[in-house]
């Protein structure tokens, strides 16, 4: 390989080698990107290296991007190394964020967290296109360099990922629910079953493809639960609070025999649950937003978690040749733009739209 074609090739840290990492890893390799793994468990970048999920063992100084791969309590640790120890940006992928984000103040930081996983644990499970049509949530702080928050949403995307930005806080709010009391709600049906006081291979052989369903997440590795129920503890707990008192509130309408107001649950469940999102619909109408924004720190974080329920396709920073603002150009929906501009304007920001054929 000539100098210039090793030159030209792009470079990747990936600390952690499990199956989050592992897929970041393939992902990579696979766009044509030269990637360094490190793991606490020699035996995890033994395997890697084995099945051909990284280049070589160890850091790279010269990496452009680290991705922190490691349990939610070893993340500020981690990364902290990892900016000390090279030039380029480095993100985390731990589903808990407001302690991370709130720590780590450095402008090369960008706390994230991909909602894509595998009941399979470790690099063996990992698999390129894991993230691809998932939802990569970006949480930038006010510290947060325009530079670090588009390379790291850049590359996200080239794993296949749609990118969401929120506040820290938010996030940690939203996966309580969406994925943490989830998660401790199959665990704790599938303990409920299995022990339920009939033979358990007769209990286990009756659960059909509901009970399965629904406790499939319970197969995940029990060790990364225990930094985020203490990490996200506030949370977890208001979550389970609110799914306690409407779990009281069913069997209230289940022991009244009320069938209309259990009718009403059930119908208001199926319809939220057929209206999920799948993905970007294919041929959805884009737009291009622009926004004339301040060079300043923080400016990218204020306009990206205005609307976070806005899906953001594309994002770029125009930087002004007079210095001291520029322009931020992001691609949404048709469909979303209207509500989009008001809260721009809401919040002080004016901006045009072109629509793209």
């Amino acid at each position: 390989m000539s100098t210039d074609s090793a030159a030209s090739i792009r470079r990747a840290n990936v600390i952690g080698v499990g199956l989050i990492g592992g897929s970041i890893a393939l992902g990579l390799r696979e766009q044509g990107w030269h990637v360094t793994g490190q793991d606490n468990a020699v035996a995890a970048t033994d395997l890697a290296m084995e099945l051909d999920v990284l280049d070589a063992v160890g850091f790279d100084e010269g990496a452009e991007i680290t991705f922190v791969a490691t349990p939610v309590g070893n993340v500020v640790e981690a990364a902290q190394a990892a900016l000390a120890g090279s030039s380029g940006v480095v993100t985390d992928v731990g589903s808990v964020k407001a302690d991370i984000a709130a720590t780590i103040t450095n402008p090369r930081f960008v706390a994230g967290h991909p909602m894509a996983g595998s009941e399979q644990d470790g690099v063996s499970g990992a698999r390129a296109g894991l993230f691809s049509g998932a939802t990569w949530v970006m949480t930038p702080t006010e510290s947060t360099s325009d530079e670090a928050y588009t390379t790291v949403r850049q590359v996200v995307r080239m794993l296949g990922a749609e990118v969401v930005s929120m506040e820290p806080l938010r996030h940690d709010e939203a996966v309580a629910r969406i994925s943490h009391v989830p998660h401790i709600t199959a665990a704790t049906m599938m303990v409920m079953a299995a022990g339920s006081g009939f033979e358990n291979d007769a209990v286990l052989r009756l659960a059909a493809g509901g009970f399965r369903d629904m406790t499939r997440i319970a197969a995940g590795h029990p060790a990364i639960w225990l930094d985020i129920c203490e990490q996200n503890k506030t949370q977890i707990v208001d979550s389970l609070d609110d799914l306690i008192r409407e779990l009281q509130n069913a069997r209230g309408m289940v022991d009244r025999n009320d069938r209309e107001q259990l009718r009403s649950l059930l119908t208001g469940a199926r319809k939220a649950r057929v209206n999920l999102p799948t993905g970007i619909p294919s041929g959805l109408d884009l737009c291009e937003v622009r926004v004339t924004m301040p060079d300043i720190p923080g400016a990218i974080a204020a306009l990206t978690t205005l609307a976070p329920e806005v899906n953001i396709y594309d994002f770029e920073i125009a930087h002004s040749s007079e210095g001291g603002r520029g322009v931020a150009i992001m691609v949404v929906a048709l469909d979303d733009q209207p509500s989009f501009a008001s809260k721009l304007l809401d919040a002080g920001y004016r901006s045009s739209m072109r629509k793209l054929l």
